[in-house]
């Protein structure tokens, strides 16, 4: 088994090949060069149910495909906006990190909760 700091170095590797992927599909394939962020729309409701079905049939190996198939069009759809400058795949990993941080005061502040009811409890306040 890996240590940490290989297995992450490999995530991270592996996260790069995607970014570096997607770059060259919207700049060189036809239909991913067409495709916005309304027309993928219906297709990333569809991964999501193929997700959802095989996790409810417990198959683990199709549960990763799906994943894949998911984190394809979340890194399109940030792909996409950075096109025009909206936001970047950057921007929404920072929010959903901060958004985290904020979500988990037991944390990252000073605030305690040791249960999981105690950690709702400082959810719901």
């Amino acid at each position: 088994m890996m240590n940490k700091e290989a297995s992450r170095e490999n995530q991270l590797q592996a996260f790069n090949r995607l970014l570096n992927i997607m770059d060259e599909l919207r700049e060189k394939c036809p239909w991913d060069r067409k495709q916005t962020i309304a027309s993928l729309r219906h297709l990333t409701i569809e991964e999501t149910y193929e997700l959802s079905d095989a996790i409810m049939r417990n198959d683990l190996q199709e549960v990763k495909k799906e994943i894949g198939d998911l984190m394809l069009h979340l890194v399109f759809y940030a792909k996409i906006a950075s096109e025009t400058q909206t936001f970047d795949l950057a921007d929404v990993l920072n929010t959903l990190c901060d958004k985290l941080i904020f979500r988990h005061p037991h944390i990252y502040g000073n605030t305690e909760a040791n249960t999981e009811e105690e950690v709702k409890k400082i959810g719901s306040s």
